[in-house]
């Protein structure tokens, strides 16, 4: 059978694919492997902020008396969480497959994907040809190879995610954002938590001020960082994992009943024929893509996870509609000037556009404005006793290149900075700019 579009890949980036080409009436074969919505609803990002809220509304219950809210035996029902997560999940995945076949008219098929070349793909005994071609197959959980991994029973995200039974303790090997979201989860609840980064300072690739103080309020909350530090081996003992690590201070160890691995993904590129079309590659064997996310062979499109740039969603969907306009022959490019970064800890982090670490590599000049959330009034009704920062870099023109926020609700306000940033804002234009009274988003004109 003869499709204009065959998307392979039906997590944020396929599915936008799928849905944008429909719309515009373009048929549209869409091939996915596992569960529609990938990993980003199924056992990513929707899950574990479901997750996280049920945590913080418990959390925030433990402490009602800050704001004159008296609440006796707090507690919470780790299954029926789980079951939450699991219905919203479900709900989510439905309406996916609804608008993209109810609506738009898109081909669903299950199974996996063998690309014979740039204009044939097969599933199952079914072979189909294209005019256009879009992968879109995501990443993977990467394991790193430890002595010992082989005899103990470690957690991915999947199972943490799917376990009914609170752990007595964890050990988290690796301090990103999916390690540092588990771990805001799991202490909230009561679980003593300890996380080993191998880098200095949690959270890389975020500003290291807003890492630093997530970092310090979570050790006042009973987290247990160490970073620097290099996990050597495991080992079982009993009903407990051991795991040894060196770092400066010389070697140790720690006992925990469970122990999550979340070093990183890696983007998916192999076991579906991808060598078949010869792509031009660069570092790493990154697949060389041009601005409106085309391969050097010209009908084949990469977006999402397997560029191997951001791995997160909403760059994704971005990608998959620049990707889908370039083949209706719309102007559009991508741009990564402004890709926000969240995350969903208690409190929050988000950055967007250029960190401080980044503009002293490439020595870029720049100043940089702070002031603390507590300058809103707004911030400090709702947060009773707890601080926050906002963060500016501007250039010498005083345009903005980067924002970055620690506290409440810093994931809802941060694309206001973001499009400060992409439409290259000076500040004193965006001051006059007319916030609404009162609200958080008011700190970004107060900076100013």
């Amino acid at each position: 059978m003869k499709y204009q579009v065959i998307v392979i890949g039906g997590g944020p980036a396929g599915y936008t694919a799928a849905e944008s080409a429909g719309k515009a009436e373009l048929s549209v074969l869409l091939i996915e492997k596992d569960k529609l919505g990938g990993v980003c609803l199924n056992e990513g990002c929707i899950p574990t902020k479901t997750l996280l809220y049920s945590a913080k509304v418990y959390e925030q219950t433990l402490h009602a008396l800050k704001y004159a809210v008296n609440v006796k035996d707090v507690s919470f029902d780790l299954p029926k969480m789980i079951l939450r997560k699991t219905r919203i999940i479900r709900r989510l995945v439905l309406g996916v497959k609804a608008k993209l076949l109810s609506t738009n008219h898109v081909t669903i098929v299950t199974g996996e994907a063998q690309i014979f070349d740039n204009h044939t793909v097969s599933c199952g005994n079914e072979t189909y040809e294209c005019d256009y071609l879009i992968l879109c197959t995501g990443s993977k959980t990467f394991i790193p190879p430890l002595p010992g991994l082989d005899t103990v029973n470690y957690w991915t995200h999947r199972e943490a995610l799917e376990s009914k039974e609170l752990p007595e303790s964890l050990v988290i090997v690796g301090g990103g954002v999916i390690g540092m979201e588990f771990a805001s989860f799991f202490n909230s609840l009561g679980t003593q938590v300890t996380v080993i980064e191998m880098l200095d300072e949690i959270l890389g690739g975020m500003d290291k001020e807003m890492a630093e103080l997530l970092r310090t309020d979570y050790t006042k909350k009973g987290v247990v960082f160490l970073t620097s530090t290099k996990v050597t081996a495991l080992e079982k003992i009993d009903e407990n994992t051991i795991i040894t690590y060196e770092n400066a201070q010389g070697t140790g160890n720690i006992a925990a009943s469970k122990l999550l691995m979340s070093v990183g993904r890696r983007p998916v590129t192999k076991g579906f024929g991808l060598e078949n079309l010869n792509l031009e590659t660069g570092e790493r064997g990154r697949i060389i893509i041009n601005k409106k996310m085309q391969t050097s062979v010209s009908n084949v499109y990469v977006c999402g996870d397997m560029t191997g740039f951001s791995l997160l969603a909403h760059t994704a969907i971005r990608e998959a509609e620049v990707a889908i306009n370039s083949i209706l022959n719309i102007d559009d490019a991508m741009s990564y000037r402004a890709i926000p970064n969240v995350v969903y800890t208690n409190p929050e982090i988000a950055g967007v556009g250029q960190t401080e670490e980044n503009l002293k590599d490439n020595n870029l000049p720049y100043k940089t404005i702070k002031l603390p959330l507590t300058f809103s009034g707004r911030f400090v009704a709702e947060n009773d006793g707890i601080n926050g920062m906002c963060k500016l870099l501007l250039d010498n023109n005083d345009k903005i290149l980067g924002a970055h926020l620690y506290g409440n609700p810093a994931s809802e306000i941060i694309t206001l900075a973001g499009i400060a940033i992409e439409q290259q804002i000076t500040s004193s234009t965006w001051r006059k700019t007319i916030f609404p009274h009162p609200t958080v988003s008011e700190i970004f004109r107060e900076i100013l």
